[in-house]
């Protein structure tokens, strides 16, 4: 009983104390901007995937453009 009691204090304090180092991060300095901006760290580094991904979305919604533009293939807007 007693070590598990122990055990979840230790959980708790080590939740805790990820917690807390979680809300000191910093933002990212000027020389480390460089690794964010490489091609790998984006959500569409493939671009065949993307070319792929836009053509489904011409051919289901008869509008070229892609993603975020306004109005629809119907030609409301």
């Amino acid at each position: 009983m007693i070590m598990k009691s122990r055990l979840n204090r230790t959980l708790l304090l080590a939740a805790l104390a990820c917690l807390a180092s979680g809300c000191a991060m910093q933002p990212p300095q000027a020389w480390e901007k460089g690794n964010l901006a490489r091609k790998e760290m984006t959500m569409d580094a493939d671009p065949l995937d993307q070319a792929f991904t836009q053509h489904i979305y011409f051919s289901k919604e008869s509008a070229s453009g892609g993603y975020g533009v306004g109005g629809g293939g119907c030609g409301c807007n």
